[in-house]
């Protein structure tokens, strides 16, 4: 903090101060074992959570499917099972292949009763 001039230094300890000040209101208002007393309940309202939830809530009553989102969507989603499946099936179709040529003894398999 050094280099800051007078200015800056002068904003920063408001910034801080306040800072503090909204920190010990609410521990002070949020530790309060009479709260339920005054008819408020138990919790605080906090704005900025409120308006973040309201924000997760209308999120698809706003989106817009675009070109990008489809393929986020495929890479994301559709894309990987799509290719996990097809591994899967390719691996059991060698290995049942193999049981049927003979070239696993029964002693050997994996899954006896298949």
């Amino acid at each position: 903090m050094g280099d800051l001039s007078k200015a800056e230094k002068d904003f920063l300890m408001r910034k801080h101060e306040q800072t503090m000040k909204l920190r010990a209101e609410f521990l002070k208002n949020s530790s309060n074992p009479f709260r339920h007393a005054t008819g408020e309940g138990g919790t605080l309202f906090d704005a900025g959570l409120s308006r973040f939830q309201a924000m997760r809530v209308n999120y698809f009553e706003h989106f817009k499917p675009t070109g990008h989102a489809f393929r986020i969507g495929m890479g994301v989603v559709v894309l990987p099972i799509a290719l996990y499946a097809w591994a899967m099936k390719a691996e059991r179709d060698c290995r049942e292949q193999q049981y049927r040529n003979g070239e696993v003894a029964y002693k050997d398999r994996l899954f006896k009763f298949i």
